[in-house]
């Protein structure tokens, strides 16, 4: 029998216009996508009023290729523009049209309230197609280290900014001596004093600025510290007053110089050093709130801080409105501090919010022992009046502790896993606080989207 093969003509011209819905599968991302983007609501873009200039691209259009890309793991603008041409999935998107870069790039840097609206709409919809039941939700939290997008190279200490502002001086003196010599030795070609001498300038004036920067930085951690050590003070001063006897040295008051280690950077100035796997890298510490049960991110936040001592509080605070109220808060020991959970956990006038917040003290092995696996009696409830971290570790303790603690890392673990290996968003593309803000919101709503497409696809079972 004569061996058949399928015949691939791409010679032969279509002769009619194909239909790219066909192109694409029923189930494809690329048709959510399109139905989420035309049910949001999208009074809050930014479009050209004045009628000038050549035809718009629909707000739905570029909104849509924005968030398929980024849920696709393709983020900068020229790629963007580049798949409009190649991915079929996109082209159904844009209906074949061709944005280019800066038109993408424009409107994503433009259109923050309407990506931070775009989020909670998303939410919404996933309660309208009845994939999360929100209200009376249990959420888990936590922080991780994103590159900025700018080397740790192209930064300079305060100490060192302080020894090159001397040498610059020095280097300045010198070449107005120089010039004021007939007979001096003449520089390499290219080079002029007067080229030199500004260079020099404008270098000192940066780092004039960044040492400015770092004293500001310095007296805004000296005020919270000095908060800090009050409080510390105030505690030991009772402690002795109560006749206890205080153990260690006091504690060392602050001091509002900089470090000389303190650093500024040329390109970022706004991101930080941050220990980030096994070094220290230019990061930016990105926040996620994660519902349990559906697993979607439910609030989003950048802070500047390389630890999330003093992230509790603002980041249960960027929760939606539309995921309800929050009954429990899994979060790492890293996020516990006295204060701040007395603050999410009663008012004001200290009576309960009803939210609970769960974060273990002591290290635990992963190992279990024998022990661990036989059943243990419930821990004794702590006595009336203990510390917020004796309440804690029994709340961890026991068994209802136990089993919804394990939630968390079934959750906002597994949430950043996906956004960092599978979407591929490992590093910001834009610069600045507000602009990473608004990219990792497009980031948490590309993932939301990408996880409804998932929910939706999977049937529900009982």
């Amino acid at each position: 029998m004569a061996i058949r093969f399928v015949n691939i003509d791409r010679d032969t011209p279509l002769l009619l216009p194909p239909d790219l819905r066909d192109w694409v599968p029923a189930d494809h991302l690329a048709h959510f996508v399109l139905d989420a983007v035309e049910a949001l609501d999208l009074r809050q873009v930014k479009v050209n009023t004045r009628g000038t200039g050549d035809a718009q691209y629909p707000p739905t259009m570029l909104l849509g290729l924005l968030l398929y890309s980024y849920a696709t793991g393709t983020f900068g603008s020229r790629r963007i523009e580049r798949s409009t041409f190649e991915n079929v999935a996109v082209r159904l998107i844009t209906a074949d049209t061709h944005p280019d870069h800066d038109t993408i790039c424009t409107f994503r840097r433009e259109n923050q309230a309407l990506l931070s609206e775009s989020f909670v709409k998303v939410l919404q919809l996933a309660q309208a197609l009845k994939l999360a039941q929100f209200g009376q939700i249990t959420v888990s939290l936590d922080g991780t280290k994103l590159a900025a997008n700018a080397s740790k190279h192209s930064a300079v200490s305060y100490e060192r900014a302080g020894q090159l502002l001397e040498q610059l001086e020095a280097e300045v003196q010198q070449l107005l001596a120089k010039a004021e010599q007939a007979d001096a030795t003449p520089l390499q070609d290219g080079l002029t004093i007067p080229g030199e001498i500004v260079r020099r300038q404008e270098r000192k004036a940066a780092l004039e600025q960044a040492r400015a920067e770092i004293e500001t930085r310095a007296q805004a951690r000296y005020a919270a510290e000095l908060a800090e050590h009050e409080k510390k003070v105030a505690a030991r001063l009772a402690r002795q007053q109560r006749g206890e006897k205080p153990r260690g040295p006091g504690p060392t008051p602050p001091s509002p110089e900089p470090k000389p280690t303190d650093q500024y950077n040329f390109t970022d100035p706004e991101s930080r050093i941050m220990k980030s796997g096994g070094s220290f890298e230019q990061c930016y510490n990105a926040q996620a709130v994660v519902e349990v049960e559906s697993r979607l991110i439910v609030g989003e936040r950048v802070s500047q801080s390389p630890n999330d001592k003093q992230e509790l509080v603002p980041t249960l605070a960027a929760i939606a409105p539309a995921a309800g109220a929050v009954v429990s808060v899994l979060a790492d020991s890293g996020f516990f501090s006295e204060a701040a959970v007395k603050q999410v956990e009663q008012t004001a006038a200290g009576a309960p919010t009803g939210l609970v917040v769960y974060a273990p003290l002591d290290k635990t092995s992963h190992h279990r022992s024998v022990a661990d696996l036989e059943k243990q009696p419930e821990p004794v409830a702590p006595a009336s009046g203990a510390s917020v971290a004796e309440v804690m570790r029994h709340r961890l303790k026991t068994s209802a502790g136990k089993t919804l603690y394990k939630l968390r890392q079934q959750t906002v673990e597994p949430a950043f896993g996906i956004i960092k290996a599978a979407l591929g968003f490992r590093q910001f593309l834009l610069r600045g606080l507000e602009k990473v803000s608004l990219e990792w919101t497009l980031v948490t709503l590309a993932y939301n989207l990408k996880r409804l497409h998932t929910l939706a696809a999977v049937p529900k079972t009982a």
